[in-house]
């Protein structure tokens, strides 16, 4: 039988933007939880924003470090916090009419997914 591991091949240049798009979105996705709970005192923004925003920038670290495990681990992580997002305010964004850091988010949640799996083709 042959071998049917995943095979992962990757561009270390797409990596690298991948890994600072994680940590730069991630510290806005902090912020903004932070914001709104100071603003509305929304609790779920606050505990949202803070779980996801500190797990993209988790997920931006595993990618500095450069490990093959760790990127695995690092890329999945900010698909799943991306997606996370995603989910979140692209429907709130197709619904109605949304605020613009809504846009902003959705639009940034979904350059965050396609970035996550261009770095897992490596193409």
């Amino acid at each position: 039988m042959g071998d049917t591991s995943f095979r992962f091949a990757y561009d270390p240049y797409v990596i690298q933007a991948t890994e600072i798009y994680y940590i730069v979105f991630g510290a806005l996705t902090l912020l903004g939880g932070i914001v709104a709970y100071a603003r509305v005192k929304s609790l779920p923004s606050l505990l949202l924003g803070g779980l996801l925003g500190i797990a993209l920038i988790g997920a931006g670290l595993l990618l500095f470090n450069g490990q093959t495990n760790n990127l695995k681990v690092g890329l999945i992580l900010g698909l799943l916090a991306t997606a996370g997002l995603a989910g979140l305010f692209i429907p709130k964004v197709m619904i109605n009419r949304a605020a613009p850091h809504v846009i902003l988010m959705a639009v940034l949640s979904a350059i965050g997914m396609v970035l996550t799996l261009i770095a897992f083709t490596g193409k």
